[in-house]
């Protein structure tokens, strides 16, 4: 693993030489400001915010002014962000989609949409900070940034939206102004709005989760497996009765991405989480840890867990599952069973999979956790930078997604053409549906915007099966909500310092420790050693910092 590692170390400096090369012909697609990026400017300029009167708005929402669009207006701006993947088979612009000319022409505002080369994203962003200049707008997960938004707007590389939402943002601000715990999420514990927020609907908050070959469940007169014992019945079968050669595999990615399923059969994760009484544990140090990586070693040991777990990349998730090689994993709502169920029919009209609830110890028992996350998006929103000259432009553009209108566009498109109204609901077309040449989340991606500072319709879905309404449904009997710890929660400057230098060490020794103990390189009788290691190496510290980041949210 060590050796992958480098291999993995090297390969981004080689990517930062291709990068710093094509930087400056990125940044040159930013704003018109000349590119000062005045990186000591935390609050908007006067003129920058000044009222424009009776220009561009009307009276509303209680006697704010609202924007009407299109705006009358010449500015431009530069927007930053990744390009959906399925997009790319058609452009690789935004603007040049179909959803992007259809926003352009509602707001009256042509933007310039930069896209970081894909799987580059981290290393872009990066060298754009190290940089004098920054793009107008940079959609990215704020949460992350070393310090939190707070530190951002410290630095001047992001301004502070409180005064900008008040004056130009009346869409988003009344949504806050209606959704306290919504609004808890979106700001610093000081109090300071930060990004444009994604705001997920009820069925956007449940994506993932176990599922099997529900064809094979039938072959074979098997039920879907509920408790542990119950899987281990069903994954010896698929190994012996229908020949799989990884029974259950699923994506690897630093470490094995199960989404704490059978973890939480034990009451515990394989990361941080909140406990019954409201406080941080790391899974790993729980005596329960034990037991699964005790499970897991007698699976693999039997042949029931992908003897490759450790490399398996997402072509290979989906050969696996297409191929007849796997017949069960956990994974995405779309990007997973939809997909799969739409390839595999295709190829094989028996084809089918079923959603599996989270595996418990004895039937009955209502599993600890699974993967459920909240309302806020941090992902996928966005923030104005201090390089931004237009801002009011720019502030009533973002809160046209959060209109009435705006909300419509992102979520469905163009009414008659993309979707129409079915009694008041709006539906896709078959155009997007049951396209004859491309996939349906292909075509979602021409003519809505899936990710992105907007509030997901609540009547929105891009489900194409039944299967993938049930998965929800099943997913979602969890008590995920109780245990999943924020991913937005703000430790202080010198906290996130801390917390970065202890959990890189912490997460590379844990990712080797737990392939030796599934794969049998390291007695389980080391596992007392293994947790004084992680608290030698400081968890300890970090878990009294996630927890005093988890007081103040909740005091916010």
């Amino acid at each position: 693993m060590a050796k992958n590692r480098n291999d993995k170390t090297q390969k981004r400096l080689q990517l930062t030489l291709g990068i710093a090369m094509v930087l400056s012909l990125l940044l040159t697609a930013c704003s018109s400001n000349g590119g000062s990026g005045n990186k000591n400017k935390t609050e908007p300029t006067q003129s920058a915010v000044s009222n424009k009167g009776g220009d561009g708005v009307s009276k509303g929402n209680e006697g704010s002014d609202m924007p009407v669009y299109p705006l009358d207006t010449k500015d431009t701006f530069s927007y930053w962000a990744p390009i959906n993947g399925n997009l790319i088979t058609f452009t690789t612009n935004l603007a040049e989609a179909p959803i992007g000319k259809a926003i352009a022409e509602a707001t009256g505002v042509k933007v310039n949409y930069i896209h970081p080369t894909e799987g580059q994203a981290e290393e872009q962003f990066n060298l754009l900070l190290a940089s004098s200049k920054l793009p107008d707008v940079l959609e990215y997960d704020w949460s992350i940034y070393p310090g939190g938004p707070e530190k951002a707007i410290s630095d001047g590389v992001i301004v502070p939206l409180n005064d900008l939402i008040d004056q130009y943002a009346p869409n988003l601000k009344k949504m806050l102004e209606a959704n306290p715990e919504l609004d808890k999420m979106v700001k610093t514990d000081s109090g300071q709005y930060y990004i444009f927020p994604m705001v997920r609907n009820e069925e956007g908050l449940v994506f993932r989760g176990p599922m099997l070959r529900k064809d094979w469940l039938h072959e074979l007169g098997l039920q879907l497996p509920v408790t542990v014992d119950d899987w281990h019945k069903v994954l010896t079968a698929f190994k012996e009765k229908k020949g799989a050669v990884a029974p259950l595999t699923a994506l690897y990615a630093n470490k094995m991405n199960l989404q704490d399923a059978f973890f939480n059969a034990y009451k515990t994760s394989h990361g941080f989480y909140i406990d019954d009484q409201g406080k941080v544990r790391y899974g790993p140090l729980d005596p329960q840890y034990k037991d699964v990586m005790t499970l897991f070693r007698q699976w693999y040991s039997e042949g029931l867990i992908d003897k490759d777990f450790p490399i398996v990349e997402r072509d290979t998730l989906d050969k696996r599952l297409l191929n007849g090689e796997s017949g069960a994993t956990v994974f995405l709502l779309g990007g997973g069973m939809g997909k799969w169920l739409e390839s595999g029919k295709a190829q094989n009209p028996a084809f089918d999979l079923v959603a599996a609830p989270y595996p418990v110890l004895k039937a009955g028992e209502k599993p600890f956790t699974g993967q459920r996350d909240f309302k806020y998006n941090p992902k996928a929103s966005a923030a104005v930078t201090t390089s931004a000259k237009d801002l009011e432009t720019i502030v009533k553009w973002l809160d046209f997604a959060f209109s009435e209108q705006g909300t419509m566009m992102y979520n469905f498109g163009v009414e008659g053409e993309s979707y129409t109204m079915d009694n008041g609901v709006p539906k896709f077309t078959d155009m997007i549906v049951k396209n004859d040449k491309y996939t349906s989340q292909q075509m979602l991606a021409q003519y809505t915007v899936p990710n992105g500072p907007f509030p997901m319709h609540e009547q929105k879905t891009t489900n194409t099966f039944p299967q993938q309404d049930e998965a929800v449904k099943i997913w979602s009997e969890t008590d995920a909500a109780k245990h999943i710890l924020p991913a937005f929660i703000t430790p202080t400057v010198d906290e996130s310092k801390k917390v970065a230098q202890t959990m890189t060490a912490i997460n590379t020794y844990l990712e080797e420790m737990f392939i030796k103990f599934v794969m049998g390189n390291e007695p389980l009788d080391k596992f007392d050693s293994f947790v004084k290691q992680l608290e030698d190496m400081g968890i300890r510290d970090v878990i009294d910092i996630y927890q005093g980041a988890l007081d103040r949210y909740n005091n916010r």
